[in-house]
């Protein structure tokens, strides 16, 4: 068989990924085995893969990959989310580019234009994802605004409805004058900004006194209807009962009273802006002020803006502490930093408004939902979001759960009437004319006399019933597949979305499968550059996923981003993690290169063989046992460390070592046979994290059939070991490692053979000592007079006699240089040692690896003194 000398990532990555695909490897069905379920976090529809995805996906695939080849039935939903506030952003944008408004078509036209955008650019992100090597089952691909996921989305709502658990109420929102729409309270980000702080004169009624009253955004004043002050304020006893003038407005409004003003915080005196502020809307609620409405939609000015109306309400700021000054009303301007809400979608400073909107009440299925997590019904990877995820839940606030959009599912409430309480919730149009007959007593209303809500639902309502709707188990609660895949196994996220998605997606399942939605919840942690600064596209630190893998291949990606990627802890993307993930490719099929290239005899077991193969069985099972510990615990980088050592250090950097034979001699072929049966069982463990090289070298090794293919092997499981078999090899590598490092500092050629001598009585691979340190004889209990090279391994001194060609004076010199170090280096550990408060507080083990250090470098002293006395 011929193997090109190189191997091609791309070439062997498109062959296997379509393989994979034609013969349906991906594709579950229910059927006797066990599933192993897990459903994507449906990334944005019009989104493309970055780094976080590149993370977050290769975790999934190697967990998938993993239980499909430990025999379960694996079952992986892939799907995108319609993402309402991104989408239907870039749509108006598309439109406005053509000149088109909006506002100036009608629903139907806009959402046409939704669906076109959608279906255009819809299935970028997923075909990134193959060329990852993602092994979803893309005939179950689902997309939350399809007719059959929309369909739950609105059961699900009208249900709760009918429960008593969403209702219609006027609150403050957090509006986003960019998308028009309010966002919920977690996808408001705070930013720093600076700015400043207006001190404004609202003179006293009837008087020439007044308040000063601080405030950052002096373009609420248009809304003001009241000053507060703290009743226990000494300084304002006087102005109780009276009334201010706000400025420029010139409106009267009353000085009101409330504990809720700090007295030590700026004047004591708070300008009440109902309509523009949250805790001036609890003030305004409570002492019933009157609610005025300054700012449109867009964030201009409206009528209360007097002659600012139509204007921005940045733009005005300026011009209105102008006007202030000039009416002799601003008592100061000064520099201010103050963290401003910010969209999490757009960008835009939130602006508080008071608005109808529908809520979903939370605090009742929350409880449940955080009694699962607090009893480990539910296990979090890494435990300490435990903490997080109980902080949310104990002051969780109820869901606004509807959006001024167009994309979406829009709420299934119908109007008959202009009272506040004329609408009824159903499924469908003629549900809802039913309703409404028998709730307004009008039996002659028609559908044409119904008005549905113009609001959509909040993308994360569709998001919350994932793991059911991908099985319509929302709307076909007795299918096969929602009995069979439900709940699912392991649910593999980013911490910043555990309350948009996670939480909820808790409650919806114990709300309508009374059973939790997933098992183990893994949370990855965020992609940042060496500066520590998240990846992103605006600040343009954010490399290409696919332009690394068209450099590094697929599989060295893969590795690299897992060799450092702990789970809950941020990875700083280093490109040279990519190489090390190519050169680990380029070891192995440099490896199995070497091992094709064999002259296979009928020829019995050398005593280096024997060595070397009876370790490797052990040191195998010792690390699949290992690696499946780190995979319960959710420890996806330190399992692939492993295997990374294992391939790497053990087998090409010694078993291959050891049973390679000899320049112009066979290989026996039932070494042969058992290193390739070795290599088999590393591509088995490789294959989660490389499937696509570790694949073309099971299939190059023999002729499989479809049912033979690797992504469906079993993998091997943990056997028995023997410890002491394992740590005498490592002994070998340690005297092997010395010899070779005398060879190195003293420049002697490998070809030459050494003599050593040792006080051990034996050593247990002393054939595989012989063959890879190049030994001639090894003196076992004696010591040579002659000066020489002398290490230590474990409790025995190795010697080995210094060539006659080197210059004893310079070798005297070294070694007298080496030891005055390593008392310097004992008087550091000593007095460490020698604190009492040290050894007192830190950890037993810190302790005893100060203690190992001290009596490894009292050894090597006494071994170099007693070196020089012979030089």
């Amino acid at each position: 068989m011929q193997i090109s000398e190189k191997y091609n990532p791309q070439e062997t990555e498109q062959k296997w990924y379509s393989y994979w695909m034609e013969n349906k490897y991906f594709h579950s069905e229910p059927n006797d085995k066990p599933p192993y379920t897990v459903v994507i976090p449906p990334p944005n529809v019009t989104g493309i893969l970055h780094m976080g995805h590149m993370l977050n996906n290769t975790i999934q695939d190697v967990l998938v990959r993993r239980a499909r080849m430990q025999g379960f039935n694996a079952c992986w939903v892939p799907g995108t989310d319609h993402a309402s506030i991104a989408t239907e952003a870039k749509v108006v944008a598309k439109l406005k580019s053509e000149g088109v408004n909006k506002s100036d078509i009608t629903r139907e036209e806009f959402l046409k234009h939704a669906w076109d955008w959608t279906h255009k650019y819809g299935g970028t992100i997923l075909e990134q994802l193959k060329k990852l090597g993602c092994s979803c089952d893309w005939d179950r691909t689902r997309f939350t605004m399809e007719d059959k996921l929309s369909e739950q989305v609105i059961i699900s709502f009208v249900d709760l409805y009918n429960k008593g658990l969403i209702y219609r109420g006027y609150r403050m929102v957090n509006w986003d004058p960019e998308a028009k729409t309010n966002i919920s309270d977690e996808e408001v980000i705070f930013k720093e900004q600076n700015g400043k702080l207006y001190f404004l004169k609202y003179k006293i009624e009837g008087s020439e006194e007044f308040l000063s009253v601080a405030t950052t955004r002096p373009e609420t004043i248009f809304g003001d209807t009241a000053v507060c002050i703290n009743p226990n304020d000494e300084r304002y006893a006087h102005l109780k009962g009276k009334n201010v003038i706000v400025p420029i407005v010139n409106r009267v409004v009353p000085i009101i009273e409330d504990e809720y003003v700090d007295i030590e915080f700026g004047t004591g005196a708070l300008k009440i802006t109902p309509a523009h502020d949250t805790n001036d809307y609890e003030i305004g609620q409570k002492h019933q002020l009157k609610m005025i409405d300054a700012l449109d939609d867009d964030g201009n000015l409206n009528e209360y803006g007097l002659h600012y109306a139509g204007q921005n309400r940045f733009e005005v700021r300026k011009q209105i502490a102008k006007e202030l000054q000039e009416k002799d009303l601003l008592l100061k301007a000064e520099d201010y930093v103050n963290k401003v809400g910010t969209s999490e979608r757009t960008g835009a400073v939130i602006e508080p408004k008071v608005s109808v909107q529908w809520f979903l009440k939370m605090s009742e299925i929350a409880k449940p939902a955080l009694d699962v997590v607090m009893d480990d019904e539910i296990k979090f990877y890494p435990e300490k979001f435990k903490n997080t995820y109980k902080h949310w839940m104990e002051n969780i606030r109820d869901w606004n759960i509807s959006r001024q959009l167009w994309w979406g599912q829009q709420i299934p409430a119908f109007y008959y009437g202009d009272g506040e309480n004329d609408f009824v919730v159903a499924e469908t149009a003629e549900k809802a004319l039913e309703l409404a007959r028998q709730k307004s007593e009008i039996s002659t209303l028609q559908i044409s006399d119904l008005r549905q809500d113009e609001d959509t639902l909040d993308t994360w309502f569709s998001a919350w019933l994932w793991p059911m709707s991908v099985f319509e188990g929302i709307s076909h609660p007795d299918n096969k597949d929602i009995q069979y895949y439900y709940p699912t196994s392991d649910l593999v996220t980013a911490p910043d979305i555990i309350f948009f998605w996670v939480a909820r997606m808790i409650m919806s399942g114990l709300e309508y499968k009374k059973e939790v939605p997933f098992k183990n919840v893994y949370f990855t942690g965020i992609v940042r550059d060496k500066e520590r600064r998240k990846m992103s596209k605006s600040l343009g630190n954010s490399p290409d996923p696919i332009e690394l893998m068209e450099k590094y291949g697929a599989d060295g990606v893969r590795v690299g981003i897992l060799l450092s990627s702990a789970a809950g802890n941020d990875l700083l993307f280093d490109e040279d993690l990519m190489l090390q993930g190519r050169n680990f490719m380029t070891k192995i099929w440099s490896a199995f290169r070497l091992t094709q290239g064999w002259n296979k005899e009928e020829k019995p077991l050398n005593d280096s063989d024997k060595n070397a193969i009876e370790w490797f069985e052990h040191k195998l099972n010792k690390t699949i046992g290992e690696i499946e510990q780190q995979f319960e615990k959710f420890r996806i980088s330190d399992a692939l460390h492993l295997i990374y050592k294992l391939i790497w250090d053990d087998f090409c950097g010694w078993y291959l070592e050891a049973v390679k034979p000899n320049y112009g001699e066979g290989i026996s072929q039932e070494v042969y046979q058992k290193t390739i049966g070795y290599f088999e069982e590393l591509m088995k463990l490789l294959h989660p994290f490389m499937p696509f090289q570790s694949e073309e070298i099971w299939q190059l090794i023999s002729e499989r059939s479809i049912e033979e293919a690797l992504i469906v092997a079993q993998q091997k499981k943990a056997e028995a070991f023997n410890e002491e078999i394992i740590k005498d090899f490592e002994t070998a590598e340690e005297i092997i490692s010395g010899i070779r490092n005398y060879r190195q500092t003293k420049g002697i050629s490998p070809r030459e053979a050494v003599e050593v001598y040792t006080g051990a009585s034996a050593f247990a691979n002393e054939a595989v000592i012989r063959k890879l340190a190049n030994v001639a004889e090894i003196h076992f209990g004696e010591k040579t007079d002659k000066p020489s090279f002398t290490f230590l391994v474990g409790a025995n001194e190795v010697s080995i006699p210094l060539s006659e060609n080197l210059d004893l004076a310079e070798e005297k010199k070294k070694t007298e240089e080496e030891v005055a170090y390593l008392k310097g280096f004992l008087i550091s550990v000593e007095k460490k040692l020698s604190n009492e408060k040290f050894v007192a507080n830190a950890k037993p083990e810190v302790v005893d690896g100060e203690r190992k250090k001290q009596k490894d470098a009292q050894d090597k002293i006494a071994i170099l003194e007693e070196k020089l006395k012979s030089l």
